[in-house]
C-alpha cells in the first residue's frame, strides 16, 4: 500500500446500499465488512481530505464485523459516538474511549446496528510537528502499540463537536481545518492513560477466533459444525462459545452462519457466471429454501436481487 498525497480540504459525501460498497468508499482504506444484524444496509461516509490528514464520519443502519487497514506511516484514531458495544481486536471500548491503530496494520471492528463513529487518520510526521509546535511530548512508541486510549471526557467530548462542525462546514472561512482537527485531537493522546496491555488469556482468546475464522474461509464449501471447531483447533466447546462471545459478542454458531451468508453475497455480486442454487451450495448451503429464507432475513431482500444487482 502506497503512501497517499491528500488534497487540501476536499470534502465528499457518499451513501451505500451495500456493506462492502461502503467499506470500499473510504479513500486510502483496505477494508471488508460483514453484516451481523438483519435488514437492509445503509451506510453514509461524510469524508474530509486535508494535507496530513483524513477526517470522516461514518453511520451504518447494520452491525458490522470490519476488517480495516489504513495506510502505512499513519496513525488512525477512532470516536465512536457512542462506544458502548464497539471491539476493537476483541477488546470493548468505554465511553471514554479513543480507538488507535498504526497504519498498515489490520485490526478487527465489531460495531452494532444505528452506528456512528468519528475518524481521524494522520501521517506521522504531520502529528509529530503538530505535537512539537503545542509543546507536547508523546510516546509514540507506546502510541502504536496502543488499542485503545483512555481520554478526558471533556477533552473528548470538544473533539467530537469540532470533527462534526469541520464535516458540518461549521468552521469559520479564515479557519485552517487541518490545525482545528489537530488542536483538538493532541489533548486526547496523553500515553500516560493509553492502555496498551492485552492480557495473554485475551491474546489466545483472538488467536482461537482468527484460526476459527481462516477454517471456515479455507472450507466454505463444507459443512463445518462447532464439534469440527472445536476438534480441529484443540479446545472445548465451553471454550469455543466463550472466545467467540468474549471477541465477537456472539456464538460460533452465529459466526459461521453470518460468514458464509456474507461470503454468498459477494459471490452473487461478483460472479455473474454462476447460478444462485451454484453459489449456495459453494457456500455450504445445500437447502436452498432455508438458504433465501435466512439470505433475506440478514440483508432485507432475496439473494435473486443480489444476483440482479451484480449483472448490473
Amino acid at each position: 500500500m502506497h503512501v497517499p498525497t491528500l488534497p487540501a480540504s476536499t470534502l465528499r459525501v457518499i451513501e451505500a446500499r451495500d456493506a462492502d460498497e461502503h467499506a470500499g468508499n473510504l479513500t486510502h482504506w483496505e477494508q471488508r465488512y460483514d453484516q451481523t444484524t438483519p435488514g437492509a444496509f445503509h451506510g453514509l461516509l461524510e469524508e474530509m481530505q486535508l494535507p496530513g490528514m483524513q477526517v470522516f464520519r461514518e453511520s451504518t443502519s447494520q452491525g458490522m464485523r470490519q476488517t480495516c487497514c489504513v495506510w502505512p506511516d499513519a496513525l488512525w484514531f477512532g470516536l465512536p459516538y457512542s462506544a458502548l458495544a464497539t471491539r476493537i481486536n476483541g477488546r470493548s471500548a468505554t465511553p471514554d474511549s479513543v480507538l488507535v491503530r498504526p497504519g498498515h496494520c489490520e485490526f478487527e471492528l465489531v460495531t452494532p446496528a444505528d452506528y456512528t463513529i468519528f475518524g481521524v487518520v494522520v501521517r506521522q510526521d504531520t502529528l509529530r510537528d503538530a505535537a512539537q509546535g503545542m509543546g507536547m511530548d508523546l510516546d509514540w512508541e507506546r502510541l502504536c502499540r496502543a488499542e485503545v486510549v483512555q481520554a478526558s471526557p471533556a477533552a473528548r467530548r470538544q473533539c467530537l463537536q469540532t470533527l462534526h462542525a469541520l464535516l458540518s462546514g461549521d468552521t469559520a472561512a479564515s479557519t485552517d481545518p487541518q490545525h482545528l482537527a489537530l488542536a483538538a485531537l493532541l489533548p486526547l493522546l496523553d500515553t500516560g492513560v493509553v492502555d496498551s496491555a492485552v492480557r495473554n488469556s485475551q491474546a489466545r482468546r483472538q488467536r482461537i477466533v482468527a484460526k476459527a475464522r481462516d477454517h471456515l474461509l479455507a472450507h466454505h464449501d463444507h459443512t463445518i459444525t462447532v464439534p469440527d471447531l472445536c476438534q480441529r483447533l484443540f479446545v472445548s466447546r465451553r471454550t469455543l462459545q466463550y472466545c467467540f462471545e468474549d471477541v465477537l459478542g456472539m456464538t460460533p454458531v452465529q459466526y459461521l452462519r453470518i460468514l458464509r451468508l456474507n461470503g454468498a453475497r459477494r459471490d452473487l455480486l461478483r460472479k455473474p457466471d454462476s447460478t444462485v442454487r451454484d453459489v449456495a451450495a459453494d457456500w455450504g448451503f445445500w437447502h436452498f429454501s432455508q438458504f433465501a429464507h435466512d439470505y433475506r432475513t440478514l440483508f432485507g431482500h432475496s439473494p435473486s436481487q443480489s444476483r440482479e444487482q451484480g449483472l448490473h
